[in-house]
């Protein structure tokens, strides 16, 4: 299982993610699209880096606007491979 980040660990990974913000337990980031398509392309653009890393964020559509969440359920919060996997969708657009 995944060791969690504690929290200064938390607050110094943060401050490398642009965009993202911390609810909790889990890491959260919101992108605005043009158009619904748009927000789609994106959510499908995210399928191979998370089966990739065999990690997959919990996602929320919204006409235009995706919500991504990622914690690691099974170790009951944040830790490493949900910065990780922050950091590859953060590259995507």
């Amino acid at each position: 299982m995944a060791q969690l980040l504690n929290d200064s660990e938390i607050r110094e990974k943060i401050n490398t993610l642009s965009g993202w913000t911390t609810e909790g337990s889990k890491l959260v980031c919101t992108r605005t699209f043009k158009n619904f398509i748009q927000a789609i392309d994106f959510v499908n653009k995210l399928v191979e880096p998370a089966e990739s890393a065999g990690h997959h964020p919990d996602i929320e559509i919204s006409y235009n606007r995706v919500k991504i969440n990622l914690t690691t359920h099974d170790a009951g919060g944040l830790t490493q491979q949900d910065v990780d996997l922050a950091q590859v969708i953060s590259q995507i657009s």
